[in-house]
């Protein structure tokens, strides 16, 4: 798997200007029928030169938004529409502001899961807590009467 940085805003490569399903597959370490698939969910949308697929730049930067929105929690459907919004012809303002209100609603909801899940880890220390004392408590009672019963 790529690590974060790999997600981070997508630098456009000035050495190239298209890549095989293999760069990409390396470049972004997810597998030749991953991004078959995207192609097939129209997410990315390379050209074919006979059987083989010539990804662009701007391929390339979709794939970078796919993988990010997908690490963070967002569906194919999500994804597509804030990528879909590139191609409105206002510079960008509209993606960027969908995005934003998208990941601060996606920030709002992990945030009130981590405090779901602090509140369950909570109660599963007490409730380990109460059962290891019932169980001391029980163990020793069982120890004084087998203790009892030697007599």
């Amino acid at each position: 798997m790529a690590d974060a940085a790999t997600y981070a805003a997508i630098v456009p490569r000035v050495d190239r200007d298209s890549f095989s399903i293999s760069d990409l597959s390396e470049e972004f370490g997810v597998t030749a029928r991953a991004l078959r698939f995207y192609e097939d969910e129209g997410l990315i949308a390379p050209e074919r030169r006979g059987t083989t697929r010539i990804y662009t730049q701007r391929d390339r930067a979709r794939l970078a938004w796919i993988l990010r929105g997908k690490r963070v929690g967002f569906s194919l459907g999500e994804i597509r529409e804030m990528i879909d919004l590139y191609d409105i012809g206002d510079g960008r303002r509209i993606q960027r502001q969908v995005t934003i209100d998208r990941c601060e609603a996606r920030i709002a909801a992990l945030e009130a899961q981590k405090r779901d899940i602090d509140a369950a880890i909570a109660e599963l220390i007490r409730f380990v807590a109460d059962v290891r004392e019932t169980h001391r408590h029980d163990h020793g009672a069982a120890t004084h009467q087998h203790d009892n019963d030697k007599d």
